[in-house]
Formats: C-alpha cells, sequence, structure tokens
C-alpha cells in the first residue's frame, strides 16, 4: 500500500462554548493527558472548575505547583476502585473525562488482579457514580492494545470500553451519555519511548526491541482535541478513532540520536509489533469522517442511527487500520521539529 506523509489531524470546528461554566472531573488527571487536558481546557473554554481525581498526593502537590494554585482547578485524593469515595467526587460534576488506569503492560501481566481492580471494576464504579450523580456526559479514554487484545492490559480496555458503550443502555432513561475515543502511543507521555531514548542517548546506546515496530503517533494535544471533539459531537455509545500517522521504531531513534548504536533485547511480555485502532471485525460498523472514525455499537441497532452515523460513511468490508499499513506516515523533519520543542520544555 502506498504511503503518504502527513503533518497532523485536524478535527474541525468544535463548539468552543460547551464546556463554559461547568464543571469537569478528570480521572487519574495528574498523568500526561489529564495536564494537557487541564491546561488546554482553561486556555479554550471558561469552565467554572476542573476537578482533578487521583491517588498520589506527591503528584497532585507537584501539579498544583506547577499550575500556579490555579483557583478553578481543585484536586481531589481518591482512587477509582472506590465507590463511595466517587460518588462524593461526582456531586455536582457535568462532564468526566476517564483516565485512571494500569497500563504498564509488562507489571499488567505480572499483577493481573490488581489491574483488573482498577480497569474494568474501577470503570463500573465511574459508570455507577456517574448515573447516580446526574452526570452529562462521560469521556473514556481507550487504547489501541483494546482492539484485537494479546496482553491483559488490551483485555481489561476492551472490556472497559464495553462497559462504558453499555453503560448507555444502562442508564436508559437517564441523561447520563457515554462515549470513548481510542488512539495510539502518545508522543513524549509518560512510560513511552520517546523519554526513554532521550534518557538514553547520552550513553550511545537506545534498547530496541524490534526493528520492524512501528507505531501511531499522535501528539497530547492531539489527543485533547479529539476528547472535546468526542464531547460536542456525542450522542452515546460513539467510540472515536483519530486518522493519524505512523512512524518506524527505527526512524524514531534515528531522530533522537542519530550516532547511538542500537542493541536489540526483544519484545516485552504482551508486547505488539505494530498497533491496530480498527479490526476487520470491526469494518461493518465503522463511519468514516474527514479526520477520524467512528466505531458505533450493535446493542439497540445504535449501529445504523443516522443520529449516531450523520454524515459519516461506512467502510469497505474488512477494513483493518494498523500501524504498518497505514497510508500516512510522519516524516522524520516533522518528528524532529517537534522533538525538539518537546526537549526545550523538558
Amino acid at each position: 500500500m502506498s504511503k503518504r506523509a502527513i503533518v497532523w489531524i485536524y478535527l474541525g470546528e468544535i463548539d468552543f462554548t460547551m464546556l463554559n461554566d461547568a464543571t469537569i472531573l478528570v480521572t487519574g488527571g495528574t498523568g500526561s493527558f489529564g495536564k494537557a487536558f487541564t491546561q488546554r481546557t482553561l486556555h479554550k473554554f471558561s469552565p467554572k472548575k476542573i476537578i482533578i481525581y487521583s491517588r498520589d498526593e506527591m503528584k497532585q502537590f507537584e501539579m498544583a505547583a506547577e499550575f500556579g494554585h490555579e483557583s478553578r482547578v481543585r484536586y481531589l485524593l481518591g482512587d477509582v476502585r472506590e465507590p463511595e469515595r466517587l460518588a462524593r467526587a461526582l456531586h455536582g460534576v457535568d462532564f468526566v473525562v476517564h483516565a485512571a488506569a494500569l497500563k504498564i503492560i509488562p507489571s499488567a501481566e505480572y499483577n493481573p488482579f490488581e489491574v483488573v481492580k482498577t480497569n474494568v471494576l474501577g470503570a463500573m464504579n465511574v459508570i455507577d457514580a456517574a448515573i447516580n450523580q446526574g452526570v452529562k456526559k462521560i469521556v473514556a479514554l481507550s487504547t489501541d492494545k483494546a482492539s484485537r487484545p494479546i496482553n491483559l492490559y488490551g483485555a481489561t480496555k476492551l472490556t472497559s470500553d464495553r462497559l462504558f458503550i453499555s453503560g448507555n443502555h444502562y442508564a436508559s432513561g437517564l441523561d447520563t451519555k457515554f462515549s470513548v475515543v481510542r488512539y495510539g502511543n502518545v508522543m513524549g507521555s509518560r512510560g513511552s519511548v520517546i523519554p526513554v531514548f532521550l534518557r538514553q542517548r547520552d550513553g550511545g546506546v537506545l534498547t530496541i526491541t524490534d526493528e520492524r515496530m512501528t507505531r501511531f503517533m499522535i501528539t497530547l494535544d492531539q489527543a485533547v482535541e479529539l476528547v472535546w471533539r468526542a464531547f460536542d459531537d456525542m450522542v452515546g455509545g460513539e467510540t472515536y478513532v483519530p486518522k493519524i500517522p505512523s512512524m518506524n521504531i527505527l526512524d524514531i531513534a534515528r531522530c533522537v540520536a542519530p550516532e547511538a548504536r542500537h542493541e536489540y533485547i526483544g519484545i516485552r511480555p504482551g508486547e505488539k509489533i505494530h498497533e491496530q485502532l480498527i479490526g476487520a471485525e470491526e469494518s461493518a460498523f465503522t463511519y468514516e469522517y474527514e479526520n477520524y472514525f467512528k466505531i458505533l455499537p450493535l446493542i439497540n441497532s445504535w449501529h445504523s442511527d443516522p443520529h449516531r452515523i450523520k454524515n459519516g460513511k461506512g467502510i469497505e468490508e474488512n477494513f483493518v487500520y494498523s500501524s504498518d499499513t497505514n497510508t500516512e506516515w510522519l516524516p522524520e523533519e516533522t518528528f524532529s521539529a517537534w522533538l525538539a520543542g518537546y526537549c526545550n520544555r523538558h
């Protein structure tokens, strides 16, 4: 398949009034996404309050210092495993972004019970508390690992996604709506390959898992915009997938440290060579838009609901959206320019 270079996605016009005067809660809000979402939402909208809900007091302390003790940002200690605490935290909340998860793949393989408690039972707690507290809309963050999962993390995120999608039926007759956003590797996020390579480059050796490895590439800003798009567009039950470019692991390594030697260490337990965002099994109820896809659920015939489809077009049968067969590839010069800005900020 031919490869077409792409710079960055643009998700189209978004209603920049929808979150004004709203109270928003972000689970796992001290993570890379939570910080970016908070910063950009404060800039683009005029929310009444953004509540950071997480379990690490030191990360909350550091985030508060980083944000200059912004009065519209509040911090609540709590775990998504705790239904009573969630119920209190969600009182009076209009919108929720569910970003809390245990996501390190090897750790998940060795600590399966803990991952299930957070990623699956935690999702159930968020759904129940959101419905009971009358939250308007919830967007849950997913991952490429949930499409054709081969590891425990992916399996728990697939389960979580299905719980949130079915939450719309569970909340039948009430106003609470649930949707999911699914994207691949977030450039520069904690635990991703770019910070690892940056730490290694002074030593002159980069560890490469497999030279064939490819990854979808999305910036934190784009991930935030995808969540805004979901809040603006959702009726309930949609899974949003952005059209984003791919890169090969060796190209990333060459941009980070062109003179470094490569040491091949093999893939980690449960890791994939390539990322997949849409599987062939989902193609029959996936719709395409200019800059993203929308996967609709089969329950209640929502996959054929014109209010959910809107102006989308059905995709070809057995379509697979994978990082290795992607037609859009991020040029090295574009990545290098982004990398220079990232290094300046860090």
